[in-house]
């Protein structure tokens, strides 16, 4: 069961947009330190807030928590104690299953654990230019989608990453600048509020401008599906049922994952331990080496200390 100050915890990386993974127990094979029942979070730069096992299962835990976030898809995640060849695992069935992962941890001593990793991501933000009853209506709907909405007035557009949309419901005002501004920032939705004909118009100045005709093509005018809307109402619903689909468009990227401790990370890395196999998320406190101009990851001081005896031992005379 997730503790009060945990609980707390999630809350407040929520309340500051962050993006977080919760990491549940959900059952175990003796021998093993964990619960089922105790939760952990993974911060968007590897660090674990909690307790979910030993060193190298948080080394597990930790890179597919990472995958979880930039993929923003809940996985469980099966570690299993390594088997020798020939040797089947007593703790679960090794067959794959759609949203799950099942890894052989050299470190563990015999014992088996699962998890639920879930990622917490914060709501995706669509920016509205304008103050007309159709962007009203498209603040008002957005949020019930779980669209962070945000008004645009004037000229003044900070686009950050992860920005999902761009809707111009200004009729004529700061079109040009706006539309400039998503298509400049390679947003996954650019919609234009605006008539057929006016909005081949628009179209027409933006070619004027250099505008290349890959980016024209980007820009959805008139904005939305057509349903045959007439009030602002439904003309946000049309619009806003584009942006959901655009959402949920497999190449469209989960927001950068971001923590609380530096808003600028990015998801680490992966490597491979190249002793043991095991998958480690390359962060500051993974055990590593620098070799021929790459940085080298381990599992733990076991396997760097392996790795290093064996340069030695190539490096040794005949």
């Amino acid at each position: 069961m997730i503790s009060a100050a945990m609980w707390k915890r999630a809350r407040e990386l929520t309340a500051e947009g962050m993006s977080f993974v919760t990491a549940t127990v959900v059952r175990v094979e003796r021998p093993t330190s964990v619960e089922p029942g105790d939760v952990a979070i993974v911060l968007g730069d590897g660090t674990i807030e909690g307790f979910v096992g030993g060193v190298c299962t948080e080394h597990s835990v930790r890179a597919h928590a990472l995958e979880a976030m930039a993929t923003g898809q809940a996985v469980v995640l099966r570690i299993l104690p390594f088997a020798e060849e020939g040797e089947a695992s007593s703790a679960h069935d090794l067959m794959g299953a759609i949203g799950a992962v099942t890894v052989q941890n050299p470190c563990l001593s015999g014992g088996a654990v699962e998890l639920f990793l879930e990622p917490v991501l914060p709501a995706r933000r669509v920016l509205v230019v304008g103050e007309t009853p159709i962007a009203d209506a498209l603040l008002r709907m957005g949020e019930e989608l779980d669209f962070a909405m945000t008004r645009v007035v004037g000229d003044e557009i900070e686009i950050r990453p992860g920005d999902l949309a761009l809707v111009v419901a200004s009729h004529g005002r700061s079109e040009m600048t706006a539309l400039r501004h998503g298509l400049d920032a390679c947003l996954p939705y650019v919609g234009l509020v605006a008539s057929g004909k006016r909005g081949v118009g628009v179209l027409a100045e933006l070619r004027g401008d250099g505008v290349s005709e890959e980016h024209l093509a980007q820009i959805d005018v008139p904005a939305g599906t057509d349903i045959g809307a007439r009030t602002p109402a439904e003309i946000a619903l049309s619009i806003l049922a584009r942006i959901v689909a655009t959402r949920r468009d497999g190449s469209v990227q989960a927001p950068p994952a971001v923590s609380s401790i530096d808003a600028g990370s990015t998801s680490p890395t992966l490597a491979v331990d190249p002793i043991c196999g095991m998958t480690v998320a390359a962060v500051a406190n993974t055990p590593s080496v620098q070799h021929d101009g790459e940085t080298v990851y381990f599992c733990c001081e076991g396997c760097m200390g392996a790795f290093n005896a064996r340069l030695e031992n190539a490096r040794a005379p005949e």
